[in-house]
């Protein structure tokens, strides 16, 4: 498979939305909007927020997680550069049209910085709590982005589904950015591929190790394009990335965390090389989630940056 290699590739972080192991409850927004603005004066290109509603697991105490688009908000109020991106929604939690509306409105509070990533969602307990039909997700997520898509894009739909409907449905006041609000889809599966090749302005694969590890995936998008008549060219590629830092564990992580396919783990150079090989790969954009999740964390995570940007600049020159 060819690659193309940049120098300009995006690096942006996930910030801590959910349960904090020593408070026993999710950060204090005070807390997170620090975290962000931090991670804006550090350079990073962007911040991402996962969408949850709780947790349930077998032989674990359930806990939560602040809602991501509240929070979303105000971080677009707080901050004045650095995109704004969720990873992901969960399409079925919220009516497609008003979540379309949602977005092109908050991007209006941005200043053009969302990037709207979607999800059909996986952890059945969420559904459950709030009575969404976990049955025929990719289903439910396609007449989602039959919906969403030429709403945020184009202001206007008319359609009629089994999950969900939008007669004669218009976005007023349109948005105001051009090209509208890019749309970001998280897939794995062959009709989720499909469906990113055929929908979306942006894919997003996670959660990926070492470098082999996503050229696997890269490989089953590039058919789906080739299956859908879409030039991969016009698809911006991002990757979510998981980077242990062992010297911050307080508690024992799940094996899959010590995998190589997993997550990256390693020195500040160590990393910012496994940083770079994705750069090399032509990946356009990379989500990273330091482990744990911490400002310590974050502020490691921000020197791992800046000794990529480093090196991708004498690479440039």
């Amino acid at each position: 498979m060819t690659t193309v290699a940049t120098t300009t590739m995006k690096i942006g972080t996930i910030l801590p939305i959910g349960q904090d192991a020593e408070a026993d409850r999710p950060l204090p927004y005070g807390a997170i909007r620090e975290m962000a603005l931090q991670a804006e004066a550090a350079g990073f290109d962007s911040l991402w927020l996962p969408d949850h509603l709780l947790f349930r697991f077998p032989d674990q105490s359930q806990f939560g997680i602040w809602e991501c688009w509240t929070l979303l908000t105000a971080l677009a109020e707080a901050t004045e550069r650095i995109e704004l991106g969720t990873l992901v929604l969960c399409l079925p939690f919220r009516n497609p049209a008003v979540l379309a509306k949602m977005a092109v409105t908050l991007d209006e509070v941005a200043g053009g910085r969302l990037i709207l990533g979607l999800g059909a969602g996986w952890h059945q307990p969420e559904f459950d709590a709030i009575g969404a039909s976990f049955e025929r997700l990719v289903d439910q997520f396609e007449e989602g982005l039959q919906i969403i898509t030429p709403l945020v894009h184009e202001g206007a739909v008319d359609f009629h589904g089994t999950y969900f409907s939008a007669p004669n449905c218009e976005m007023l006041p349109p948005s105001t950015r051009e090209g509208g609000v890019p749309v970001m889809i998280a897939s794995r599966g062959p009709r989720m591929l499909r469906l990113t090749a055929r929908y979306a302005d942006q894919w997003n694969w996670a959660w990926s190790g070492r470098p082999t590890n996503y050229l696997t995936k890269h490989a089953e998008l590039l058919d789906a394009c080739a299956a859908e008549g879409r030039d991969p060219a016009t698809l911006t590629i991002t990757v979510g990335l998981l980077i242990v830092f062992p010297e911050h564990l307080t508690e024992e992580l799940p094996a899959s965390y010590s995998d190589p396919d997993r997550a990256l783990r390693g020195t500040t150079e160590e990393l910012a090389e496994g940083l770079l090989a994705y750069a090399g790969l032509g990946v356009d954009h990379l989500i990273c989630q330091p482990v744990p999740n911490t400002a310590a964390t974050q502020a490691e995570l921000a020197r791992v940056l800046h000794l990529a940007r480093e090196r991708m600049a004498a690479g440039a020159a």
